[in-house]
């Protein structure tokens, strides 16, 4: 079956990307056309890249990046969770992406952004990162905002059109990761 992997593209502290991650997973796993699992980049501390050849070789040194190449290979495709932190995406996400290539060839991704924009310009920042490292984006996507998908600036609460553009990411998302298997073989 199809493994999706829902990455949590924060690790500050008070973030609200695990509750996001969390609301994407809880409404991806009523779906019976692939399995979601949630992985977080806390439990990944990974320093500033510092393999000392380029992920492209994929001859990894240091056992950090053998754990996180191990995690991230097991799927067929990815929703990222990202804030948008100065008109972009935050500095840990873009991080773990550098550390690998051939885990994220010919996979699909999605975005689910949060911010007071929605995240939406984190997401064409990521969308070019992932072109470069063979990821197919897919087009629909979901840009949270502070204004209306969260009561007070902090639960999540998203609006009713959220749910049906996160059902159409994800629809999107597994079918385009089926469409690739043959070119992961």
């Amino acid at each position: 079956m199809t493994k999706i992997a829902i990455i949590v593209g924060s690790v500050r502290p008070g973030r609200y990307g695990r509750g996001v991650a969390d609301w994407v997973h809880e409404q991806a796993s009523k779906r019976t056309d692939a399995q979601f699992e949630i992985v977080d980049l806390a439990d990944f501390p990974l320093p500033h890249l510092d393999e000392p050849i380029p992920a492209s070789a994929g001859s990894y040194a240091n056992e950090h990046t053998k754990a996180w190449s191990e995690r991230v290979a097991g799927f067929d495709g990815y929703v990222f969770v990202s804030p948008e932190y100065n008109h972009s995406t935050s500095g840990v996400l873009k991080n773990a992406l550098d550390y690998l290539y051939a885990e994220w060839n010919n996979k699909a991704a999605g975005f689910v952004s949060y911010g007071v924009v929605g995240g939406a310009r984190a997401v064409e920042h990521l969308r070019l990162i992932a072109a470069e490292l063979q990821l197919a984006t897919v087009r629909s996507q979901v840009a949270l905002s502070f204004y209306t998908d969260f009561e007070n600036f902090t639960a999540l609460t998203p609006g009713a059109h959220q749910f049906d553009a996160l059902s159409a990411l994800l629809d999107q998302l597994v079918a385009w990761s089926d469409a690739l298997a043959p070119l992961r073989k």
